[in-house]
């Protein structure tokens, strides 16, 4: 019983009421009134407390207001540094693609050793290269050898199209002395022809570089779409020079030999696709 007396007597200090009475000290007439009790002042100290948290969290969530707070970073700045992100990672991707690309460049100029070369890309076209030889052929052999040379463009253009490798064109007509080769590092294939023949290039482009070098001579290289170049060597003229654009088949030096590495009048003549070189006699017809 007195435990619960005394309960009650706590309960009832929380309920007591007081009368707050503001008072005019010259006429004491009440200027204000109000009943309080503990509780009272209690709850309403707890409302106004949380609500004034509530307050300040919404504002500093959902307004501007909070790029006001020390240390908090602007969205402004925010996005300035995700852009400046992006920028550097593209200028970083465009200086390694130009890397590579005057590493490539450079190969075909020293004639050297690639350290890495594509995955095969080469296919088996020997017998798609193969002569057929008749000594009295009929029509219907005549045109069945038509049927077979057609064949094997549409094979050469297709495999070269599987690849983003546009349809070439031979640059010279000639005879094919020595081809594509990596053991011997023979990145080309060699094509003799009669002096002063025409040089032509195998697909438009631009011409990037047209000088002479010890080892080749007379070289020019084309910049064709798709990260293709096309080398032609040890001419005897150049007739196109850097920044020139150039139509397919058109003629772009004179075949000679020049350079220290030539044997005899002969265009030496490169394909390389993304930095590796590849097998011209798999993506043109000679």
């Amino acid at each position: 019983m007195a435990k619960d007396s005394k309960n009650e007597t706590r309960v009832q200090r929380w309920r007591n009421k007081f009368r707050f009475v503001i008072l005019n000290d010259d006429t004491f007439e009440e200027l204000l009134t109000l009943k309080l009790s503990p509780l009272n002042i209690f709850v309403f100290s707890v409302v106004t407390i949380v609500s004034t948290i509530a307050l300040t969290t919404t504002v500093i969530a959902f307004t501007p207001l909070k790029e006001l707070i020390p240390g908090y970073a602007s969205s402004k700045l925010r996005r300035e540094a995700i852009e400046l992100a992006l920028t550097t990672d593209s200028l970083t991707a465009a200086i390694d693609r130009n890397e590579r690309y005057l590493q490539g460049v450079q190969r075909i100029l020293n004639g050297g050793v690639i350290d890495t070369v594509l995955q095969e890309l080469e296919t088996d076209t020997s017998s798609n290269n193969a002569e057929i030889v008749l000594s009295n052929p009929s029509s219907q052999d005549s045109a069945f050898r038509e049927w077979v040379e057609e064949e094997n463009a549409f094979t050469l253009s297709q495999g070269g199209a599987e690849l983003g490798i546009p349809q070439l064109i031979s640059p010279i007509d000639g005879i094919i002395t020595s081809g594509f080769d990596k053991i011997s590092n023979h990145f080309a294939v060699d094509i003799a022809a009669a002096s002063n023949t025409p040089v032509k290039t195998c697909y438009e482009g631009t011409v990037i570089f047209a000088d002479w070098t010890s080892e080749t001579g007379n070289i020019i290289i084309v910049q064709h779409e798709n990260n293709l170049l096309s080398a032609y060597k040890h001419n005897s003229a150049l007739l196109k020079e850097v920044g020139e654009f150039v139509r397919s088949g058109e003629a772009i030096a004179i075949i000679g030999n020049s350079g220290e590495n030539s044997t005899g009048p002969h265009l030496h003549f490169e394909l390389w696709f993304e930095g590796a070189p590849i097998d011209p006699q798999n993506f043109i017809k000679f």
